[in-house]
């Protein structure tokens, strides 16, 4: 089993960028797809992006496509989120998850969670 932490997250202007790390703990962070979700106060969790176990497929929501860039370095147990041109609208508590089945959009198939970080956008 792996348990995550996530780190990174804060305050930042509109247009700026910021780098959103998930720390993996255990031995088996490899056999792991992982997401980046988020979910703003009042609305529910939606998926932002994710990857599989290699790091050769990925997804992305359709408002961070272009902007956002999820990579993984299985050597460091380590996801990572780099946001970029950064909207008010993208203000969220962001959680990165894990999950042993493939790949997914769908945040029930994810089974392992991080406590998540906060990251304010300011207009």
């Amino acid at each position: 089993q792996v348990q995550l932490v996530e780190s990174g997250g804060g305050l930042v202007q509109a247009g700026g960028s910021l780098r959103l790390s998930c720390a993996a703990s255990g031995r088996t962070f490899s056999r792991y797809a992982m997401g980046w979700f988020r979910q703003a106060p009042g609305k529910e969790r939606e998926f932002v992006a994710a990857i599989g176990w290699s790091g050769s497929i990925t997804y992305y929501a359709d408002s961070v496509k272009g902007r956002f860039t999820i990579s993984r370095d299985n050597a460091k147990n380590t996801v990572y989120l780099q946001m970029n041109s950064l909207k008010p609208e993208d203000t969220a508590v962001y959680y990165c998850a894990a999950t042993r089945s493939t790949i997914s959009k769908d945040p029930r198939e994810y089974d392992r969670w991080g406590q998540g970080t906060q990251v304010t956008v300011s207009s």
